[in-house]
């Protein structure tokens, strides 16, 4: 099922921007924006009920000994790109799925770890996604902003 996208308001937006500091306190939150904690917690709750917000702890994965993050780009034979990326989200290592424009039609965000490596992540993994025409894999070697959930 599509959602829809809910319209956020300025307050939304500010409250988002907050919260790139984990665990900052709803009270911190609304001193700083002038409102009620109240309004800070009810916000926070539709936004996750709607499914823009969800509050997790996120990893550095150069920062974790044995870990690597990869990007792979897939083709595909099947024209129905959001099944097949359902399928890929799926697969243990996977981070995230995008359909994407260009030469590829998903772009796949896959942690590997000790006993989890690109081999086995194609072996295993892809290797069970019915009409895969071709994957391209791009290592990522060195990272400046990305934090992702631990996704082994």
């Amino acid at each position: 099922m599509i959602r829809r996208p809910m319209r956020l308001d300025s307050l939304n937006l500010a409250i988002l921007r907050l919260l790139r500091e984990g665990r900052r306190a709803y009270k911190s939150i609304a001193a700083e924006l002038q409102v009620s904690e109240n309004t800070v917690r009810g916000r926070i709750r539709r936004l996750a009920d709607e499914g823009v917000l969800e509050v997790m702890g996120l990893v550095n994965p150069d920062a974790l000994e044995g870990h690597r993050a990869i990007l792979v780009g897939v083709k595909l034979k099947s024209p129905d790109l959001v099944k097949k990326g359902e399928e890929f989200s799926r697969l243990k290592g996977v981070v995230s799925v995008s359909v994407v424009t260009g030469r590829f039609d998903l772009f796949l965000l896959v942690l590997l770890a000790p006993g989890f490596d690109l081999l086995e992540f194609f072996t295993r993994e892809v290797s069970r996604i019915a009409d895969v025409l071709a994957t391209e894999t791009f290592v990522v070697y060195k990272n400046f902003n990305l934090r992702i959930p631990y996704a082994l």
